[in-house]
């Protein structure tokens, strides 16, 4: 079997798998209880929580553990319009399903992206007005690969800020940015980002699914969406996950460290991969940028085609890739990432996301190219 769908999920790093075990079992305390076992095992989590704030080059009281990516967008989106009821807030038109849904509980706008998928910044900025409070742009795109300006908007934003203090403008504006795809390819620290708050997803990084990171700066004012005993400062009651905590700072340790080499091994094999595709498919077109992408991905058209087809005709050969985001694999409608390209309705029924990862190799590359050319031209 070749797995092509790494953007959908990681298969769990062994080392991570080993980190997590013992907290299944004889560490299986709950870390608010008093006695001494439950003290060490809130020790190892606050440990945890240490590493990932190190990494991220954030404060540990910055960083809030979650049940995945999804939940951590909604705190964040819910948490500031809810603190803010009277602002508004700007998305990108290709953000993921948690953050656009969500957005569109409260008054929001939605900022263009160019031909490639990259935001068009003087575009974003130009609908930013004084009731904003909130601006969230993924760091990279989950659909197509396109890697964002954050650095940049960040920039931007502070700028406004001080524009705003001279004015006496005295509402928050605040960066958010989506990373789960990009951490085990980018940059995550935080300064140097510029965000305001930052989503992490261990599913996509070879750690436990169902666990995330919201990495909320000092200062920034939100509002918690789960209530209960008070855990996570507040923000994320409920018990804590202390094993998810342990493997997701084992596995972001890993792809961090390991980030340089990696992304130019799959630099090598995505040039492989899109250099046959052009040689051996007529007419297939590449999305996205090829500069400013996430090193695994390659997106592609092939027009006139059918990809819920040639999806079911690859699985039965070994090869499982994705027609877009996993999350929204159930909905008949063309992709909004697509849309938002100005990419066809037809063209966005006819293209396929390829998503390369830790496993893949160039006879990994070199099958699924002619696997599917033979589907096309047999």
């Amino acid at each position: 079997m070749i797995y092509l769908d790494y953007a959908a999920a990681t298969p769990m790093d062994p080392m991570v798998q080993e980190t997590m075990q013992p907290y299944f079992a004889e560490k299986f305390y709950n870390p608010s209880a008093t006695y001494m076992a439950a003290i060490e095992v809130r020790r190892d989590l606050e440990a945890a929580r240490a590493k990932v704030a190190c990494i991220m080059g954030a404060r540990p009281s910055e960083i809030i553990f979650t049940a995945g990516g999804t939940e951590a967008n909604n705190l964040v989106i819910r948490g500031v319009m809810g603190q803010f009821p009277e602002g508004n807030m700007i998305v990108s038109a290709i953000e993921h399903e948690s953050v656009l849904k969500t957005a569109h509980h409260y008054e929001c706008k939605e900022a263009p992206v160019d031909a490639k998928g990259i935001i068009v910044l003087s575009d974003l900025l130009k609908v930013i007005d004084d009731q904003t409070v909130l601006v969230s742009v993924m760091y990279a795109n989950n659909e197509v690969g396109s890697i964002q300006p954050i650095h940049e908007l960040g920039q931007a934003i502070e700028m406004i800020r001080r524009e705003r203090m001279r004015a006496g403008n005295d509402l928050p504006l605040y960066l958010h940015t989506d990373a789960a795809q990009a951490a085990a390819y980018l940059d995550v620290h935080a300064a140097r980002l510029g965000a305001d708050f930052i989503t992490l997803n261990g599913g996509k990084i070879y750690g436990p699914k169902q666990f995330g990171v919201l990495f909320a700066k000092a200062g920034v004012r939100f509002s918690p969406q789960i209530l209960g005993g008070g855990q996570e400062r507040g923000y994320r009651s409920g018990t804590e996950n202390v094993a998810g905590a342990i493997g997701f700072a084992k596995a972001l340790e890993f792809v961090q460290k390991r980030r340089r080499a990696e992304v130019e091994r799959l630099q090598s094999l995505q040039k492989l991969f899109i250099d046959l595709l052009e040689e051996k498919i007529s007419g297939v077109i590449v999305n996205g940028s090829l500069k400013h992408r996430l090193p695994n991905n390659v997106h592609i058209t092939l027009p006139g085609t059918d990809n819920e087809r040639i999806l079911i005709q690859l699985d039965e050969a070994g090869i499982l890739c994705a027609a877009g985001s996993a999350c929204s694999a159930s909905n008949e409608e063309p992709s909004h990432v697509l849309r938002a390209m100005g990419i066809s309705e037809a063209d966005a029924q006819s293209s396929l996301r390829f998503s390369m990862g830790r496993q893949t190799t160039e006879d990994d590359i070199r099958k699924t190219v002619a696997a599917l050319a033979s589907l096309l031209y047999t």
